[in-house]
């Protein structure tokens, strides 16, 4: 086809929008079908009075209509040698615009609608609305095609009445009808209120993303920070281990698969609560949106036809976050306090080991085994003991025959009590029921032992032979040994240590003495020989006293609680 040839809307009807079908050209110049230029004059005929769809120009009489041969003919040649096809007109309506409902023909898209005619307007036909003073006054909103739904079906009427007993828009011959008696406002008042409602919902919605986003942040945080902190803890075990890997490979790898367990869990836990609040921000971003187009609709009807009413929130949506802080120096440390107990479990292959767990807070809710004890009940036994410095180690200083402090100095010569181990007893064998509190500071270990087990030849270490029993307290956790046994307890740490002794009935208690008395070890034997107390300190710097007590039974009172044990969990 040549360059200038001419489009297919030079020769298109502009009625029926397709090509001319018998051409037909009236007084004004413009052509139409034959048909469709009959129908439109039959149908609008009004006073003898016939225009052109196209430039309104009017005829008197109605023309004659003749078919336009040339056209025709001019047509059907362009047929055969096919036609440019018309590029789209914007202006002209299409399938999903409102049309302009005063448009003849072809109908051009409207610019505005009309709540008042409850009609649309192109910008041609909406001029009137700006120059005719009493139009001026209309409403105008943006191009709507559900206008009709404005008109009350029953009686024809324009709906501007809204009735709150039944939750409905009527028009005014509704609420003197079906609606007397009711109480109804205009519908532009309940919209003023309603939209109200919605400014304070959606301000509500934005804090709650704004909650939900930082809380998505924080999960992030975790993840990484479980992630960093399992490399770390991994890293800083295996460095521990290293040197006895030959010997306890397996338990290396317990530890290993422990904390990796943990992280996996604590991953997944927050990644699924992550989520599920991505999931939540995205709902209530719907609903803002939703919300948004919902408040900026500026017809009455429409706006309360759509509105929502607030859906009750759940106590599930607004759940609190509770996270575990997963401390990296307390794995380090709890690590470092494990590698002098491995080398005992390597130096000596024989010894049992066993884990006990106490978990103070989930048991002070449930009925302890023995009951509430009185610590004034205790006090009544309470012995007042000081220290033998004949049997210090070289390197503890004995002060107010109470007190004992490791330091780097020595003090005196070497004695045959305790030559490798900075231990000292008490002066004078226990009563039969005795009671006794230490206070340290470091690390300290707490004993009782026959006054024989230092003889030549005899492992004199407290709790590393059968003759001596001993609560190590370390920084994380307690260590109860006797005679190649290792009880390892997990359990908030003291630095006040209590002792009871039932020497007749063979109980050996161990309670940690903040606040409330808690129960942390009991032992049941046969003791066949007096007992003596004891302390041992490891680091320079530690120290550890037995306290005075006050036998008063007038004392206010502090309960025990026996913990029970939660779990056990054998190494052999």
């Amino acid at each position: 086809m040549e360059q200038n040839q001419p489009d297919r809307e030079t020769f298109s009807c502009s009625i029926c929008l397709d090509l001319l079908k018998d051409p037909v050209t009236i007084p004004c110049g413009h052509s139409y079908c034959m048909n469709c230029i009959k129908s439109f004059w039959d149908e609008g005929e009004q006073g003898g009075i016939h225009s052109c769809p196209q430039c309104r120009e009017t005829f008197t009489p109605r023309p004659v209509l003749k078919k336009s041969t040339m056209l025709a003919a001019l047509v059907e040649q362009l047929k055969k040698t096919g036609l440019q096809a018309a590029p789209a007109d914007h202006r002209y309506a299409g399938p999903e615009d409102v049309a302009c409902d005063f448009c003849t023909g072809r109908k051009l898209k409207a610019m505005k609608s009309c709540l008042d005619c409850l009609a649309s307007y192109c910008e041609k036909h909406l001029q009137p609305h700006y120059d005719v003073a009493p139009l001026k006054k209309h409403k105008l909103v943006e191009p709507n095609k559900n206008l009709h739904e404005n008109i009350c079906s029953k009686h024809g009427k324009v709906i501007d009445i809204f009735c709150r007993k039944d939750k409905k828009c009527i028009c005014y011959l509704c609420s003197v009808d079906e609606h007397k008696g009711h109480d109804t406002v205009s519908a532009a008042a309940e919209r003023t209120e309603r939209q109200r409602e919605l400014e304070e919902r959606r301000g509500n919605i934005q804090q709650r993303i704004q909650d939900r986003e930082k809380d998505v942040k924080e999960q992030k945080e975790k993840v990484v920070f479980i992630n960093r902190s399992a490399d770390k803890s991994v890293e800083a075990c295996e460095k521990i281990f290293i040197d006895l890997i030959c010997q306890i490979q397996r338990k290396v790898s317990d530890v290993e698969n422990y904390i990796r367990s943990k992280q996996e869990t604590e991953v997944r836990e927050a990644e699924k609560i992550q989520k599920e609040l991505e999931q939540k921000i995205t709902e209530l971003k719907k609903t803002n949106t939703e919300l948004k187009q919902l408040i900026d609709t500026e017809d009455d009807i429409q706006f309360l036809n759509n509105y929502i009413p607030e859906p009750r929130r759940s106590f599930q949506e607004e759940f609190l976050l509770f996270t575990k802080i997963w401390l990296l120096d307390d794995v380090k440390a709890a690590a470092s306090e494990a590698e002098t107990i491995v080398k005992e479990i390597v130096t000596n292959r024989s010894m049992e080991i066993s884990l006990k767990e106490i978990n103070s807070e989930a048991s002070s809710s449930s009925t302890p085994t023995e009951g509430l004890v009185d610590r004034n009940k205790l006090l009544k036994f309470s012995q007042d003991l000081t220290l033998d410095s004949q049997t210090a180690n070289k390197y503890l200083s004995v002060t107010r025959n109470r007190a004992v402090k490791k330091d780097t100095e020595q003090f005196k010569d070497d004695n045959d009590w305790f030559k490798d181990c900075f231990q000292v007893l008490s002066k004078g064998s226990l009563s039969q029921c005795s009671y006794w509190e230490v206070q340290g500071s470091g690390r300290f270990t707490v004993a009782v032992a026959y006054k024989d087990m230092w003889r030549a030849g005899r492992i004199n270490e407290f709790g590393q032979n059968e003759n001596s029993w001993a609560l190590d307290c370390c920084k994380l956790m307690y260590v109860f040994r006797h005679n190649k046994t290792m009880t390892l307890i997990s359990a908030p740490r003291s630095s006040r240590i209590g002792v009871f002794l039932d020497h007749r009935a063979g109980t050996l208690s161990f309670y940690s003495v903040p606040e409330t008395m808690t129960l942390i070890h009991r032992v049941q034997t046969r003791f066949t020989q007096p007992l003596l107390a004891g302390i041992r300190l490891y680091e320079t710097g530690d120290s550890a006293e037995f306290c005075q007590l006050r036998r008063n039974i007038f004392m206010s009172l502090t309960h025990t609680r026996t913990i029970g044990l939660t779990s056990v969990h054998r190494f052999k």
